[in-house]
């Protein structure tokens, strides 16, 4: 994430055009952002009898949906021992700091957009805290009968220890699947505040990252539909900032004399 990635003479805002946020309250509101996401997880546990009865009911209802099994990805990965570990490596290690990495930068190379990305954050975190309490859900890998198996206890690294013993996460939250809506949302930001023509390829991180968590059975398909369909009201009711006047009219100096008359023309 740097401007190289970008055409040449982009429409980055000068450091002096728009005042960023205070660092210190920034950096407090996200270490919150965080710290409600593990805590709140941490708050919902318990419930195991209805997380594994609510995961035979999501199971069953992807499959008279007719969406493809979890297996077909896994076995997939299950090809060699390298591609599983490193998607293993993927699941346990990519998630938070891509996160922060997309806001710290939207907050050094695009503040405008910052404070915008962060409540799309805060608010599909907020509410996909609330389903573990109405909808606790044991992961594809605790399933009997399905066929997948926890790669990351056979191969690793693993981030979860004995869900009797594990007292830094909820396993049993797996709807919705903060995994994939965080990683979509950093595509879509990205997208949003950027021109370079190569900025759909961001779409491969959730892409890559809804391969993952399926195929190492942390997530099923519907876990990942649940939290992009939270992230598209969240998109919905906070809307991004406008292009300025002063951004506009810096796009329009780099366009050929006849294009910019057609536009003053189109006026």
């Amino acid at each position: 994430m740097n401007a190289r990635t970008e055409p040449a003479e982009a429409e980055a805002e000068p450091p002096d055009a728009i005042a960023r946020p205070p660092l210190l309250r920034e950096l407090l509101l996200v270490a919150g952002l965080f710290l409600v996401y593990k805590l709140g997880r941490q708050l919902a546990t318990g419930h195991t009898g209805n997380a594994f009865h609510n995961a035979r009911r999501v199971w069953d209802l992807e499959r008279a949906l007719r969406l493809p099994r979890e297996n077909t990805v896994q076995s997939a990965l299950l090809h060699g021992d390298t591609l599983v570990h490193l998607a293993n490596t993927y699941y346990a290690t990519v998630h938070f700091p891509a996160t922060i990495a997309f806001l710290v930068w939207l907050y050094l190379r695009r503040p405008a957009h910052y404070p915008w990305a962060r409540r799309v954050l805060a608010a599909v975190t907020t509410a996909a805290l609330v389903l573990p309490f109405t909808f606790p859900l044991a992961p594809p890998r605790m399933l009997g009968g399905t066929g997948l198996v926890d790669t990351a206890r056979l191969y690793g690294p693993s981030v979860y220890g004995p869900p009797s013993s594990d007292h830094l996460s909820n396993q049993f939250a797996a709807m919705p699947s903060l995994h994939f809506g965080w990683a979509l949302m950093v595509a879509v930001g990205l997208i949003v505040a950027t021109r370079s023509r190569w900025r759909w390829l961001w779409l491969l991180h959730p892409l890559i990252t809804l391969l993952v968590i399926v195929g190492t059975a942390n997530h099923y398909w519907l876990d990942a539909i649940v939290a992009t369909a939270m992230l598209g009201i969240a998109l919905a009711a906070i809307r991004p900032p406008r292009r300025s006047a002063r951004t506009a009219g810096r796009a329009a100096g780099r366009l050929a004399p006849h294009e910019r008359a057609l536009v003053g023309a189109g006026r």
